[in-house]
């Protein structure tokens, strides 16, 4: 044990500004509280990570992830750390453990949950030094890589090798792969092809107190034991810390196109992408805008934007030559009634110009007035009308203006509230009407996290959304896997 000094490990709430009213659930204390001198501290880190690779306090960005502004929300650590392997994560996770050190584990920091935030003390994991490409074989449609490797890179790996890697969500070149699993992300192509975890056959971590494990590999088929690899993924690093993944892959498309309709309002807009539903097309993705997030893009869209247009429907269809001609000739004929303007691109890029158009979305509606709280609930698909006129509801009821835009196929939207940054009061509006409208998207059968993760923004919802018998095998599953709570204390609950 360390001499007791001015630093402290707590399972407290801590931060520039908290965030949100700590729920009835919220941290009491578990695991004991170490004192310790922080040059100590540093210095036996540093003997497994090395010098420049233990730092005291919390550099950025490692305070921080890409929640933004809207609630000034900002962490402290007592140490960041960065592996260069799994044996020296696994290290660190049984120095902490030995210590009752909070464990906080980082990708790339762009999740908007808080979930990478160390929220009072504690070591912060950073994976980013974990790069190493393991195995990449085309012809067997598979690739193993280290957590640290970058979305983009696991996209482009598999590109340059005639193959797909199917879930393309935000943030591609900071994210990284090992977060992506983490939080089970998602993405627009969700729709045809499912999310991160559905294309994990296998995972390397390092769980308490100490230990490296392998769960899976390149075996596609695998049904031995519980599903321990699935309970990792989406865990968001409470249950143990990703080193590296095993990763399925699909060859490329041969062919890509898209069509975009815009409607008056969003009820015509949610009939259509109910018809394109009932017609049994299975587009890569079905993506929606309102009129508030219309109307901020529509200077950047390639033709004239009808100035009655309240609803925007994107399809993005892959496949065969011919099966993405059949989609398209099929979708312009289902999307063409009702709408107001209708754009159906034959050629490639002009494909990619509708879908780096929708990639653009976010900052323009930051734009408005240079911040933003996005919250990211979903729905059944039959519902997503109610949600999207409830976003703007509740917005005005708080005095804020407010949109929505998303996956349509997934029933996910991203409720947004506008804010400027800095203005206490719509801030404070801003996480008001952000627990509405979770609490709206379970009461309509959905729930308050579709692909973003709970993470610490979203602590305290969960026993709202499911019964007393399922939250309490949930919270069996932390116990069994983390005795002492030190995995990203006070997250994904």
């Amino acid at each position: 044990m360390f001499e007791p000094e001015q630093t402290c490990w707590d399972h407290g709430v801590v931060g520039r500004s908290a965030p949100r009213t700590p729920p009835a659930h919220r941290l009491d204390g578990r695991g004991a509280r170490v004192r310790a001198s922080i040059g100590r501290v540093i210095e036996q880190l540093a003997a497994i990570v090395g010098d420049e690779h233990a730092l005291a306090g919390t550099p950025r960005p490692y305070g921080s992830d890409a929640t933004g502004d809207a609630l000034g929300f900002e962490g402290r650590a007592d140490a960041v750390v960065r592996p260069a392997d799994a044996e020296q994560a696994r290290r660190v996770v049984s120095w902490c453990y030995d210590n009752d050190v909070p464990i906080v584990p980082r990708g790339g920091g762009t999740g908007f949950s808080g979930g990478a935030v160390p929220i009072d003390g504690g070591v912060v994991v950073s994976l980013e030094r974990l790069t190493t490409v393991h195995a990449l074989d085309p012809a067997l449609w598979r690739m193993h890589v280290d957590a640290g490797v970058t979305t983009a890179t696991v996209a482009r790996l598999a590109r340059e090798s005639g193959l797909l890697f199917p879930p393309n969500p935000g943030a591609a070149e900071q994210s990284q792969i090992g977060g992506n699993v983490a939080t089970n992300a998602g993405g627009p192509r969700a729709f045809k092809y499912g999310v991160t975890g559905r294309w994990v056959t296998g995972i390397e971590a390092v769980v308490a107190p100490g230990e490296l494990v392998r769960l899976g590999g390149f075996t596609r088929k695998d049904v031995a034991g519980y599903d321990l690899r699935g309970l990792l993924i989406g865990s968001e690093g409470t249950l143990g810390i990703v080193t590296s993944v095993w990763l399925s892959l699909l060859p490329a498309p041969e062919a890509v196109a898209g069509v975009v309709a815009f409607y008056p309002d969003v009820a015509a807009g949610c009939r259509a992408i109910e018809a394109v539903l009932a017609a049994g097309l299975q587009p890569a993705a079905i993506e929606f805008a309102d009129g508030g997030v219309v109307e901020a893009v529509r200077g950047s869209f390639p033709e004239r934007v009808d100035a009655a247009a309240g609803f925007m429907v994107l399809l993005e269809i892959d496949g065969s030559a011919a099966e993405v001609e059949r989609i398209r000739a099929e979708a312009v004929d289902v999307l063409g009634e009702g709408a107001l303007t209708l754009l159906a691109p034959e050629d490639v890029a002009a494909a990619r110009r509708l879908e780096r158009w929708r990639d653009g979305f976010s900052g323009a509606v930051t734009s408005i007035r240079g911040g933003k709280l996005s919250e990211d609930v979903a729905v059944p698909v039959d519902r997503l009308a109610e949600i999207v006129d409830a976003t703007v509801e509740i917005g005005a009821q708080h005095g804020l203006q407010a949109c929505g835009w998303g996956h349509a196929g997934d029933g996910n939207v991203h409720a947004t509230f506008l804010v400027r940054p800095g203005d206490a009061r719509e801030r404070s509006a801003a996480a008001a009407a952000a627990e509405q409208i979770c609490d709206r998207a379970v009461a309509l059968g959905g729930t308050y996290s579709g692909e973003h993760g709970t993470g610490w923004l979203k602590r305290g919802r969960l026993d709202r959304q499911w019964g007393p018998t399922a939250s309490a095998l949930h919270d069996s599953i932390k116990q069994a896997f983390d005795p002492k709570g030190l995995f990203n204390p006070g997250k994904k609950r």
